[in-house]
């Protein structure tokens, strides 16, 4: 289920669970729905359960499981309202950022830049998730690499919603990788030209690819949303399809 924790000084062991479990969240090994073990995660992961007790609340904090007394900890359904509010505030950050970056960022960083987009291009074609773990790279050396770590953890906190939906949007082809990988090269353009005009149209255009996604994917998903505040989906019609999800061993 969870690969062990080995001992790390450096970094407190309910941190560590905390992170384990969000990544298996987002990336839909645990499913939306899914009920959560506190004995069964301690067991996998050969810990403790007071630290996973403490992920567990954390991670309910996120809005990513809820604790039900007396009945157990389930993992929620994706909130497409909370996606939309998290995509709200994201895009608020990092179109302030993108300005920035494109009067402030280094010409190393711009390189760098480069060199992820180049690796996503490989991994859009081997391995998705290592496409959406360089995806997040993008917009994380943006932000630290103009001094703006507060920024970055502010999408961090309120992004939790918008990454599962990214993942289940990729192999299923919501969301087509060459599309993003091309909107991630005009957001380096507008950087490297020092047009800060042309780097915030460029992110705009690019952090509202989710909210185009999101009415088929609920669509396609239905088990997998909740159904309350669910987004209007354009032209389509009261049948809905059921797809399997594809998830990790």
């Amino acid at each position: 289920m969870l690969d062990r924790i080995e001992p790390d000084s450096s970094e407190p062991v309910a941190r560590r669970v905390f992170r384990d479990l969000r990544q298996a969240i987002v990336t839909m090994r645990f499913r939306p729905g899914q009920p959560l073990s506190e004995a069964e995660v301690a067991k996998s992961l050969g810990i403790s359960r007071q630290p996973v007790r403490e992920a567990f609340i954390k991670l309910s904090e996120a809005g990513l499981v809820s604790i039900r007394p007396q009945r157990g900890t389930f993992v929620v359904k994706i909130s497409a309202k909370q996606v939309m509010d998290a995509q709200f505030v994201r895009q608020a950050v990092e179109l302030a950022v993108v300005r920035k970056a494109s009067q402030e960022l280094s010409a190393a960083s711009i390189a760098a830049l480069h060199g992820i987009v180049k690796q996503q291009r490989v991994a859009a074609v081997e391995n998705p998730d290592i496409f959406l773990d360089l995806d997040e790279a993008f917009h994380r050396s943006i932000a630290l690499g103009v001094g703006c770590e507060y920024a970055w953890r502010v999408v961090e906190e309120t992004k939790a919603q918008m990454d599962r939906v990214r993942y289940l949007s990729i192999p299923e082809q919501a969301t087509p990788v060459e599309r993003l990988i091309t909107q991630h090269e005009m957001i380096l353009e507008g950087i490297q030209a020092r047009n800060p005009d042309l780097a915030e149209s460029a992110m705009r255009l690019h952090m509202g690819e989710i909210l185009t996604s999101l009415p088929d994917l609920e669509k396609r998903f239905p088990d997998l949303f909740d159904s309350d505040g669910a987004t209007p989906a354009k032209g389509e019609d009261a049948t809905q399809r059921r797809v399997p999800v594809t998830t990790k061993a």
